[in-house]
């Protein structure tokens, strides 16, 4: 098994960028993923004493799919990000023009979400898990099931941070409860990732346009694609490294 690419979301839902390596640490989330998140305005998040908080108190794909567009790339100082029908945004989201900035641009293409939109970040990485996790997707898995639905789907769909290859389509659905070596990391695999509306939204045009949930209970039994895993030990991971069991 081996890692085939390396993704980060810098703001949740919003945007992703493939990444040649990242050096993991120990009860962390990836570096600079999910790190920030937008608010609408029936948002519950507790601006005044951050913390992570469910992904319903943010802008999401599964509500509003013309996110699924949204390329990102953060330089560690600057956010940029663009989509096919908006002017392409480049600002510091540690600013408060910044954050408001980022915050209304993602907020006017998320078609009859309410605001005002403002920029949410926490101690913890705002991550669909509770606790920090990393998580890993299969593309043997994305193969079986374009397969089944006739179609190709794009690995945008499931916003994965590893993606893995080499193994039987569906094999991680076993894994929780085990430990994996990656590069130079230790990871603990703790749960599958449950699926959501987001899965049928199409990167290329931003519509819903496949049953995506329903032909993975087909497949497995429930809707769920990828696992979450843990970091017990840090390192560097790299694009191509291997992946074996510990």
């Amino acid at each position: 098994m081996r890692v085939v690419e390396i993704r980060r979301h810098p703001v949740k839902s919003v945007g992703w960028e493939a990444l040649e390596r990242v050096t993991l640490t120990p009860g962390a989330a990836l570096p600079c993923d999910r790190l920030w998140a937008v608010a609408h305005g029936a948002s519950r998040f507790p601006f005044d004493a951050p913390a992570w908080s469910d992904c319903e108190e943010f802008l999401r794909v599964a509500n509003a799919p013309r996110l699924a567009q949204v390329r990102a790339a953060w330089d560690g100082a600057r956010l940029a990000l663009s989509h096919p029908d908006a002017p392409p945004l480049e600002a510091d989201p540690e600013t408060p023009e910044g954050a408001q900035a980022i915050a209304d641009w993602a907020g006017a293409l998320a078609d009859g979400a309410a605001g005002p939109f403002r920029l949410a970040r926490a101690p913890q990485a705002l991550t669909d898990t509770d606790y920090p996790t990393v998580s890993i997707k299969s593309l043997a898995s994305l193969r079986a099931l374009s397969q089944r639905m006739g179609a190709r789907l794009d690995a945008g769909r499931f916003r994965g941070n590893f993606w893995i290859d080499d193994l039987p389509a569906w094999d991680e659905a076993e894994w929780p409860g085990r430990s994996l070596r990656v590069g130079e990391a230790l990871l603990r695999v703790t749960e599958r990732v449950g699926r959501c509306a987001a899965t049928e939204a199409n990167p290329a045009t931003g519509r819903r346009d496949a049953p995506v949930r329903r032909a993975l209970h087909d497949a497995q039994g429930a809707a769920d694609f990828g696992v979450y895993a843990e970091v017990v030990e840090g390192g560097v991971v790299r694009a191509g490294d291997a992946l074996s069991f510990a």
